[in-house]
């Protein structure tokens, strides 16, 4: 949620934090601003909208300054509009904020008590005020922000910049990413590497209780108590990708047809093709010896997690609990202690995920994850990560880091199965070779795009959908409802088919479009019998299956989109392309913002 940017520069840097908050925009926002500090006073320009209305008003009222901070906001408190957009300013402090401060309202009300008024309904002015209060009282700038700072609860990224002070920023960061870039003479602000890319790969990233000064020469880095603390520095891996659409009308219709290339390098990181072997994988725990599994996640990761249930439990005969992130950390499971966890998330700062894993690393729990950024806190914080290799992914809805995360997940299953003992070497390389194959086979998948966007024509004339699938169909299922449901704003729903008579066949009528996800496959025969109730009622059918599964199918589909026959390990990842596709056609029909949906943000970085 949200995005940061500061720079203490050379000239003037408007322009550049507009052009860093660019490349923030994946993350989601309903407003943008920047504030910069020319002449020791502080002035700012905000905008409701995107960043090009926030553009205008800079041509028309430039800002100078060698000093800034700019925020692209994701609205928690107070509705989208310019007065609550960021920078906010309290007399000299001028503040840009991601996350929430839960104590907000016992501050507000303090400060109220106290003469402060308030000119917008956001949580973040709350800051400003304080950090004011705090100088009004004669505390110079840096102690001010310390003193504030101890005072909030919640979590939080938070970078201030004082009227009279054109040497320094001060950030801090409860939850939320912050990194700082070092330049040469300037230094820099970012909510994550990708923003400071075209300045430095130079980054360090700021961890949990942390809070910095940040000059043009150096950073200061301090604890909560004050304490000086040393943060490594890296090179930062996602600034060598280019975030550009090409030839693609969006990021989302990229993204999809990237996966044929991106699945290939991420198998080819876990398996080897050659040999017909998975890799030895560094494991902070023994397949072996694990009585089960825990997995857990938000949103597309937690579905990725559902599927490699079945993944984990068929071929490794390993038992699996998933959980959604934000249920498992409440709950107070019982944890085995011949268990380990394994968490899902494609920027590895999802708030709900990370809360979690702490939850299992309290218990002593030996802790792995998937992620998409090596250097998040979901990596830093984990006993071993498993990389999925899908580069930045900027549009909001997952695609190519969804089938990333199951080529990930698909090469453990296969790990685990052959270090319990319960896949033969015979076995293992008829496995890697099915899993070698996907890439393949995807971009097979893609070249239905023709007949799906004529489909998603039709699809964007409803107000319903109902997906169905059996075995890891269903959670396939869930994926597509869920992608739809983003992108399109259309009401859609994912049922395990067999639960169809248990209460949602209730819905079906003749304007209900059910999109049975259905390879030809050992329980197929079964979702036959589930698509003739539909059929009797009314329903119009959507079949994805393949050759064999249209030939016995004898039902009469409103549409049949016919996917290669692929091996039963491989089906969800290849059978994901047609669905994202349908999702991503039916929201350009319809004129959706497909990229950035409504009410969405890429990365959930608080509750």
């Amino acid at each position: 949620m949200c995005g940061i940017v500061g720079i203490v520069g050379r000239g003037d840097v408007a322009p550049l934090i507009v052009d860093a908050l660019k490349r923030l925009e994946y993350r989601g926002y309903d407003s943008a601003g920047v504030a910069t500090l020319d002449g020791g006073q502080l002035d700012r320009r905000r905008a409701q909208g995107k960043l090009v209305n926030l553009e205008r008003k800079l041509k028309e009222e430039p800002l100078g300054g060698r000093i800034g901070i700019g925020h692209t906001r994701w609205a928690t408190h107070g509705v989208p509009n310019e007065t609550n957009a960021h920078p906010h300013f309290s007399h000299d402090v001028a503040i840009v904020h991601n996350g929430i401060i839960e104590n907000f309202a016992e501050l507000r009300t303090e400060l109220m008590a106290d003469g402060y008024e308030f000119s917008s309904q956001t949580d973040t002015e709350v800051v400003a005020h304080l950090v004011a209060r705090e100088r009004k009282n004669g505390a110079e700038p840096v102690a001010a922000a310390h003193n504030a700072l101890k005072r909030l609860q919640g979590a939080f990224a938070i970078a201030l910049m004082f009227r009279g002070e054109d040497d320094l920023l001060v950030a801090a960061r409860n939850g939320p990413p912050l990194a700082v870039g070092h330049g040469e003479g300037e230094m820099y602000l970012g909510s994550d590497a990708v923003a400071l890319s075209p300045f430095t790969d130079v980054i360090t990233y700021l961890e949990d209780g942390d809070w910095a000064t940040v000059r043009r020469d150096r950073v200061e880095i301090f604890d909560i108590e004050g304490r000086p603390v040393e943060r490594s520095r890296t090179k930062a891996r996602s600034t060598s990708f280019m975030v550009d659409k090409g030839n693609h009308r969006h990021f989302m219709e990229k993204e999809i047809h990237e996966q044929p290339e991106v699945i290939g390098h991420t198998l080819a990181h876990y398996l080897d093709f050659v040999g017909g072997k998975t890799k030895d994988i560094a494991l902070p725990f023994d397949f072996a010896k694990l009585d089960r599994l825990y997995i857990s996640a938000c949103g597309t990761a937690y579905l990725a997690g559902s599927i490699a249930k079945y993944w984990f439990e068929r071929y490794a005969r390993l038992a699996v609990d998933i959980d959604i992130a934000s249920e498992f950390r409440y709950r107070e499971m019982p944890l085995s202690p011949n268990s380990a966890a394994l968490f899902i998330s494609q920027s590895g700062e999802t708030a709900d995920t990370l809360a979690s894993l702490r939850y299992c690393r309290s218990a002593g729990v030996p802790i792995a994850a998937v992620v998409n950024v090596q250097e998040s806190t979901i990596a830093r914080e984990s006993d071993a990560i498993f990389p999925t290799l899908a580069g930045p992914e900027i549009g909001v809805a997952s695609t190519k880091a969804f089938t990333c995360q199951l080529s990930v997940l698909a090469s453990l299953a296969i790990r685990a199965a052959v270090e319990r003992g319960f896949v033969s070497p015979e076995r293992e390389r008829e496995l890697v070779r099915e899993l070698s194959e996907t890439p393949r086979f995807a971009s097979a998948a893609l070249k239905l795009d023709r007949q799906i966007e004529k489909l998603a024509r039709e699809l964007a004339q409803v107000k319903h959908v109902l997906y169905l699938g059996r075995d890891t169909s269903f959670p396939l299922a869930m994926e597509g409802a869920l992608k739809l449901k983003e992108i399109s704003y259309i009401h859609a729903e994912g049922y395990a088919a067999g639960e169809l008579k248990h209460g949602p066949i209730a819905l079906i009528d003749e304007s209900m479009p059910v999109i049975v996800i259905a390879p030809h496959d050992r329980i197929f025969d079964k979702t036959v019998s589930n698509m003739q109730e539909v059929a009797a009622r009314g329903g119009k059918i959507i079949l994805i299956t393949d050759t064999e599964g249209a030939r016995r199918a004898t039902i009469d589909a409103l549409e049949t989109i016919i996917l290669p026959t692929v091996p039963e390990l491989i089906a969800p990842i290849v059978y994901a392309v047609p669905i994202q596709m349908l999702a991503y056609f039916t929201a350009v029909f319809m004129g959706t913002d497909v990229d950035q949906p409504r009410n969405l943000a890429k990365s959930v970085t608080v509750e």
